[in-house]
């Protein structure tokens, strides 16, 4: 895949996409206190942006260099380096299907060709609903249980073909059975 350049000066107003809140804003400071520098912070408050929009849009990278006082490129390189950050819209449920060896012999590419088929994507796009969008993973770290398919944080171990129509129908596929780590989340 080849990347376009983007020269931030000139994109248009109208294609920065959203801005992040006063509140997200805040939530980035209170990771300030964890860290030696501000600069460190930059993983989390990404996490909090793409929270928050659904995306890493222009403006909010934009936003964050400046609250985290570093250059805008230096958060577009981890942005473009890190597969789990989206610069476009997501679709409410992110398929993540494992492509690492394991994976790969348990069936992986059958499960993968199947949900391109049931939902009409390929890899790093979105339903026209807005419903899924689905991307692959070189490791999910569950070799034991391959192959495995994340819809958004939730673990589906030893998936098949035949289990995609359920999971894919299943309104709770995406919901832990366990709260989130405090360690995420910044306090209140």
């Amino acid at each position: 895949m080849s990347w376009q350049a983007i020269d931030r000066r000139t994109v248009p107003e109208s294609e920065l996409g959203p801005g992040i809140s006063q509140a997200a804003r805040e939530k980035i400071r209170h990771f300030f206190s964890r860290y030696p520098t501000k600069r460190a912070a930059l993983l989390p408050a990404l996490h909090i942006v793409q929270d928050q929009i659904g995306y890493c849009s222009l403006r909010a990278m934009r936003e964050v260099a400046e609250l985290l006082e570093i250059p805008p490129a230096a958060v577009m390189d981890v942005v473009s380096f890190y597969t789990m950050f989206w610069t476009h819209p997501r679709g409410r449920k992110v398929l993540m299907l494992c492509r690492s060896i394991s994976c790969q012999v348990m069936g992986a590419d059958k499960v993968q060709a199947a949900i391109q088929q049931k939902l009409g994507i390929g890899e790093h796009q979105t339903t026209p609903d807005g419903q899924f969008s689905f991307v692959t993973e070189e490791c999910l770290a569950a070799c034991d249980h391959a192959p495995c398919l994340m819809v958004n944080e939730k673990m589906h171990k030893r998936v098949r073909v035949e289990d995609l129509d359920r999971i894919l129908s299943d309104p709770d596929s995406d919901k832990l059975d366990l709260p989130r780590s405090d360690l995420y989340d910044a306090p209140k």
